[in-house]
């Protein structure tokens, strides 16, 4: 047996050491803040640069830095938000060969709630309905162009849950949300070029409901606005589901679109 070579177990050690100083340094510190220099980290923590290049990796693997090598080289900082939370979420999903089927059940349960969540806030009317109203005008204005249509009306679900006061939820829904945008904007595109995107009045109808939830949002109706975006949640999820019901979720945006043969469509 081959012994092992001394020196790489306390590298390693020293480097997670290292990481974890400028992992808490990252999402303590302000939304500007860099990382120093490899030069000044050396002289910082007393270590080698092989330590200091070592950790510096652990970060990118992370995804809370990118790494430039080089004349230029550096290290760029990236805080973690809700799009990332998505990815790394969705890697897991995807590992664990969650069906679209399964995702829209979970929203089913847990999206709504954020619906209602706004329906609460003391401040809804200056914050939560303008916002909300303005997108249903903009979605209005779509109804004919399918594939933008679908964009403007996600971001409908995006304003409901990003106004939702408690942050884990907010974070964790958002996180799902993402990944079913994902899937719906792919399933939009593909209709749109095979002409058989849903029909304007089914659009119109989507619209309608959409003002309906914020004027109960604005009403401070919560139960209602909770009842009405879970009714309306399904109607919409069944028309994706009705072709990718079994398909895998794929956390990458290039895999977003459905990679099993399309079957074809009962709903014009």
């Amino acid at each position: 047996m081959t012994a092992p070579r001394r020196g790489r177990v306390p590298q390693r050690r020293i480097a997670e050491t290292v990481a974890a100083e400028l992992r808490a340094r990252i999402l303590t510190g302000d939304a500007d803040y860099r990382l120093p220099t490899q030069d000044q980290l050396v002289h910082d923590f007393g270590v080698s640069y092989p330590s200091i290049r070592e950790a510096l990796r652990i970060l990118e693997t992370e995804g809370l830095v990118t790494v430039r090598r080089g004349n230029v080289g550096g290290a760029e900082v990236h805080r973690p938000d809700e799009s990332s939370a998505a990815y790394h979420l969705g890697l897991a999903l995807q590992g664990a060969r969650v069906t679209l089927g399964d995702l829209a059940a979970g929203l089913r349960m847990l999206e709504p709630l954020c619906a209602a969540a706004c329906a609460g806030r003391a401040d809804r009317a200056t914050t939560v309905v303008p916002a909300l109203l303005e997108n249903v005008e903009k979605s209005a204005e779509l109804l004919d162009d399918g594939a933008e249509f679908t964009h403007t009306a996600r971001e409908f679900h995006d304003l409901i849950v990003t106004h939702t006061p408690n942050l884990t939820v907010r974070y964790m829904v958002s996180s799902l949300v993402t990944l079913w945008s994902a899937q719906e904007q792919a399933w939009a595109v593909e209709l749109t070029r095979e002409g058989e995107y849903p029909s304007r009045e089914q659009a119109d109808a989507a619209v309608r409901t959409h003002r309906r939830i914020a004027r109960e949002i604005e009403a401070g109706r919560a139960a209602e606005a909770e009842r009405l975006y879970r009714s309306h949640l399904s109607a919409t999820q069944s028309l994706v589901l009705e072709r990718y019901d079994a398909d895998m979720i794929s956390a990458s945006p290039q895999g977003a679109r459905p990679t099993t043969r399309m079957r074809p469509s009962t709903r014009i």
